[in-house]
């Protein structure tokens, strides 16, 4: 949902989601909302997602990747049994709608790959700017140099990346 699209806009459409297909529970006197599952987002028509504000592309992927994981084409437990980062990588990306960045993410934050490393990220880039106090974003190159040191641990390293730029 938040490919290709500021961090904002990104966390409206989420929330525009989540609340329309998700469900609700009360705890405490505060609602919090479940994203809802992926048979759930299979079920749903492109033109639904239009009127939240998805174009039409970004529409008909969510829909078909959620459709690959109730066909079971798409699952984690096959995924995990490709022999390495790249085959899995692959395998990703052979799904239309998941490119190289999309294909990182989910090795790290649903495969729990700790080598999997979105190089190209934004984000990334930007945090490493400000924490080494450049004067410009440094080049792919320049990130796949530093992050040498960083072998089997670069999505954690990705993930406080990240988060220093929340930090003030």
């Amino acid at each position: 949902m938040g490919q290709q699209i500021n961090l904002t806009f990104a966390y409206t459409l989420k929330k525009r989601f989540v609340e329309q297909y998700g469900e609700s529970i009360r705890f405490e006197g505060e609602k919090f909302w479940l994203f809802p599952s992926f048979e759930k987002i299979a079920s749903i028509h492109a033109d639904d997602l239009r009127k939240l504000q998805f174009t039409n592309r970004k529409a008909e992927y969510i829909i078909g990747i959620a459709q690959a994981m109730t066909d079971g084409e798409l699952d984690k437990e096959l995924l995990l049994l490709k022999n390495n980062y790249q085959q899995i990588k692959k395998s990703l990306m052979m799904i239309r709608g998941i490119g190289a960045w999309t294909a990182d993410y989910v090795m790290m934050k649903c495969l729990h790959i700790p080598s999997s490393f979105p190089v190209t990220d934004v984000g990334l880039h930007n945090a490493l700017k400000k924490l080494l106090d450049l004067e410009r974003k440094p080049t792919i190159e320049e990130i796949k140099m530093y992050a040498a040191d960083w072998e089997g641990w670069q999505a954690y390293t990705t993930f406080y990346l990240w988060r220093s730029l929340y930090d003030n």
